[in-house]
């Protein structure tokens, strides 16, 4: 069976990977998952992000981060546009997450860029999740 949004799997993947207090998690590799999870470490949201060589396909291996008491890091992570529903915005309709305290991931024509960096290079795109 084939998968519809296999970018909001991996961002379920994470949330419950979170809530189960897991070190890492393993899951399908694609290039725009990767880049993703890359942003996501440059944040700080993750420590790291590696991916491994697999017979039938490649898998990403995502290590957690959470705070010297425990606690997670990622409190809130939502996918904004889906399959059903494109979510576009203009570089001067992208708005600061949670008043910058977040951050929403976003691809445009030169990547996978946070609001801050779309904002400031005054490019848009589709909003793909917003994280907190």
């Amino acid at each position: 069976m084939s998968m519809t949004d296999p970018l909001a799997d991996l961002l379920t993947r994470i949330r419950n990977a979170c809530l189960a207090k897991h070190d890492r998690l393993d899951v399908p590799a694609s290039n725009l998952k990767h880049e993703l999870c890359e942003v996501l470490v440059q944040e700080h949201y993750l420590q790291g992000v590696e991916r491994l060589d697999g017979k039938p396909v490649d898998t990403l291996r995502i290590h957690l981060n959470y705070t010297p008491q425990g606690e997670q890091v990622i409190r809130h992570l939502q996918r904004v546009s889906r399959p059903g529903l494109r979510v576009y915005r203009k570089a001067s309709d992208i708005k600061p997450v949670l008043n910058g305290h977040g951050l929403a991931v976003i691809s445009t024509s030169r990547g996978l860029l946070t609001d801050a960096e779309a904002r400031e290079q005054r490019v848009g795109g589709e909003v793909l999740c917003e994280i907190w």
